[in-house]
């Protein structure tokens, strides 16, 4: 199982999940770590990644407006970042 390196924020959300995410999208804790990392914000986020000499991630914003209006949730907006 190949794991990339994952930062996920919600938005209108307080924080960012640091971790990674597999081939299936399923979120785990980085291997070297024993639980995810919770994130302040999206530059924290970067800069927990960098200190772990990781220089790139996959961005995933989140949104659950779809389903608060009864409506399917949409898919979420990913970016590979580079840092």
């Amino acid at each position: 199982m190949q794991l990339q390196p994952t930062i996920i924020g919600i938005s209108e959300g307080i924080h960012y999940l640091v971790g990674a995410t597999d081939e299936n999208d399923d979120f785990f804790a980085l291997p070297s770590l024993l639980k995810v990392e919770v994130c302040s914000s999206f530059s924290d986020a970067k800069q927990f990644l960098k200190g772990h000499d990781i220089k790139e991630a996959k961005f995933l914003l989140q949104t659950s407006f779809d389903e608060m209006c009864g409506l399917p949730p949409s898919p979420p907006a990913v970016q590979i970042i580079n840092f």
